[in-house]
């Protein structure tokens, strides 16, 4: 699978509204539940669902469940790629992921804003730890 089959089925999720474990294009989906559904489609994971997982966990909580769920598919990269995942710090813990374009362009699940194209360096989490991660 290509990291431009990545990309393709990130944007058939462009404009769906944010919904806390959603998993329903064009109806709702979360962050977590985006990169589920987007690197199962192209066959880059096996159907599998990290649900339920609180609303607020990261803010509450020190364990590293986003982490620990991406580090079974995929592994730590210094320089993203086209396809790669970029996650963010919010609270205490990783807890916002995104799927990286080409440069610093992501498309990610955003609460308030749902799936949208955005600019890591020019968006609320520029100012954020982030991390990248590749699945290829």
């Amino acid at each position: 699978m290509t990291r431009d089959a990545v990309i393709a089925e990130a944007k058939t999720w462009l404009n769906t509204p944010y919904h806390h474990q959603g998993c329903v294009k064009g109806a709702g989906v979360d962050c977590a539940m985006l990169l589920v559904a987007v690197y199962h489609a192209v066959g880059l994971i096996p159907p599998i669902d990290p649900r339920p997982y609180p609303h607020d966990w990261h803010l509450h909580r020190t364990a590293e469940r986003y982490l620990a769920w991406l580090e079974q598919y995929a592994r730590p990269v210094d320089t993203p790629q086209a396809g790669d995942v970029a996650v963010w710090r919010f609270g205490r813990t990783f807890s916002h992921g995104a799927i990286c374009l080409d440069g610093t362009q992501i498309i990610h699940a955003y609460i308030g804003l749902g799936c949208i194209l955005d600019d890591r360096g020019n968006s609320a989490l520029s100012d954020r730890p982030v991390q990248f991660f590749s699945l290829f």
